[in-house]
């Protein structure tokens, strides 16, 4: 199971702040006002790089969001990844946005796909349940040369809502649920990482699929 402690700073980003502090000190000490840029800089770095601790909801079936920022499309779609009916839930993680990526649920990491060259769907991880549920997790950057960090491996348990990854200055984060799960969010939502439920699965028979909660 991955550990991660909440520092407010994301790791990813700590050391790169420290080295302006420090470089900014030391033109403080000898030139002054000189140093201001790098003062600013190692803020903007604060900022940018902020991750602050989530409490996760007490609901087992819940679907944990993976990021902060907005549903940009809730759609029933067959999945390339499981070959299999699912729901795709696209969220934009912005600039300004906090960029660590959860865990949507509690499961084991079966198996992930790394884009190749030109393939725009980015990092993928497949999640499995105790209870069979199959949900695939997709990560790609806004800046194609920085690649998603993931810190889950294959074979490893992961908590639900727990710290698993990274996208460096924001990006475009997919949720491919089963095609039954109750979707909770729409189009144009605001979500918030760790804390907020984007979709219930659903083990009973007789499901409302999102198409046609939707149309409802």
């Amino acid at each position: 199971m991955l550990s991660y402690r909440y520092p407010l700073i994301a790791r990813e980003g700590a050391m790169w702040i420290v080295l302006l502090a420090v470089i900014a000190g030391v033109l403080q000490y000898l030139f002054g006002w000189l140093a201001t840029p790098l003062w600013l800089a190692a803020i903007v770095g604060l900022f940018l790089y902020r991750d602050p601790a989530r409490r996760v909801p007490a609901a087992p079936l819940g679907v944990v969001c993976p990021v902060d920022g907005e549903v940009g499309a809730v759609e029933e779609v067959d999945c390339p990844y499981l070959q299999q009916p699912a729901v795709r839930i696209l969220l934009r993680n912005m600039f300004f946005d906090v960029h660590s990526v959860h865990s949507p649920m509690e499961g084991k990491l079966l198996q992930e796909w790394f884009s190749s060259a030109g393939d725009s769907r980015g990092h993928a991880q497949w999640i499995q349940s105790d209870e069979g549920d199959d949900i695939v997790l997709v990560m790609a950057t806004r800046l194609k040369m920085l690649r998603p960090r993931c810190y889950a491996q294959p074979g490893e348990r992961i908590g639900q809502g727990q710290r698993c990854g990274y996208l460096h200055f924001g990006g475009v984060v997919e949720v491919w649920v089963p095609s039954k799960t109750r979707i909770a969010v729409k189009p144009g939502d605001r979500v918030v990482a760790g804390s907020d439920i984007i979709a219930n699965l659903v083990h009973e028979k007789g499901a409302v699929s999102a198409a046609t909660q939707e149309t409802a």
